[in-house]
């Protein structure tokens, strides 16, 4: 295993330590949380009794293979616990999600949970939000007026760069597990996250976007010099 994959599984680990018998958990996506994953599996064959609702087919597909029990939402709309990574941590915990193409159910079971913990390496944790490109769904319909909805928008909160149609590994354009698209955002910086997540929710067409204010209320970051934990103010 990479340093960085240990780096992962050391804030996984930390992030396991929360985990109570009984609780209904909402299971994050990427590679950071495959590895919360993993070692919840193994808590479970030890007799942890636990639900989980996974933010993607993937997750999903991983935790079943693991013998994690799953359940929905619609079965437990409350959840206690949501682990999930991040591809970056700004201040007071603003987070950019969906390197993965899970955003809009991650969200959605981050929204559902009593508490957000985020689990990543030290080096997601950025002083400005932006440098990874910032994931935005959107509908198949449109798209070109869509992204010229997003452009303006965008530069009014102040960001500004490329809008670039996700593709897969393969070339063909990536779709999400509800059927969507996702356009990247390469901004380089994002000076207001607050403004412009309301600008894009304000974008005929785009269903989600992957600024995640105000829902994780704690952060495990494991670098070379240990764990770090940060908790939202």
């Amino acid at each position: 295993m990479s340093d960085a994959e240990l780096l992962k599984r050391q804030a996984a680990a930390q992030a396991l330590d929360l985990v109570r018998s009984g609780d209904k958990l909402g299971l994050g996506t990427g590679s950071t949380a495959r590895h919360f994953v993993d070692l919840l599996a193994e808590r479970v064959k030890q007799g942890l009794d636990v639900v989980g609702v996974p933010t993607s087919e993937a997750t999903r597909a991983q935790a079943e293979s693991l013998g994690v029990p799953l359940s929905t939402l619609d079965e437990h709309p409350v959840l206690d616990l949501c682990v999930d990574g991040a591809d970056e941590v700004g201040p007071d915990l603003v987070l950019v999600k969906g390197g993965g193409g899970a955003l809009l159910r991650e969200k959605i079971v981050a929204s559902a949970a009593r508490q957000m913990v985020v689990i990543a390496d030290a080096s997601k944790h950025v002083a400005t939000l932006g440098k990874f490109p910032l994931p935005i769904e959107v509908v198949d319909f449109g798209v070109a007026a869509i992204r010229r909805g997003i452009d303006k928008a965008a530069k009014a909160a102040g960001c500004h760069g490329l809008l670039t149609l996700r593709r897969g590994a393969d070339g063909h354009v990536f779709v999400t597990d509800q059927g969507h698209l996702i356009l990247d955002g390469a901004f380089g910086s994002i000076p207001d996250p607050v403004a412009l997540a309301a600008n894009l929710a304000a974008v005929p067409g785009v269903v989600e976007h992957g600024l995640f204010i105000g829902l994780a209320s704690r952060v495990i970051l494991a670098g070379p010099g240990g764990v770090t934990v940060l908790d939202r103010t």
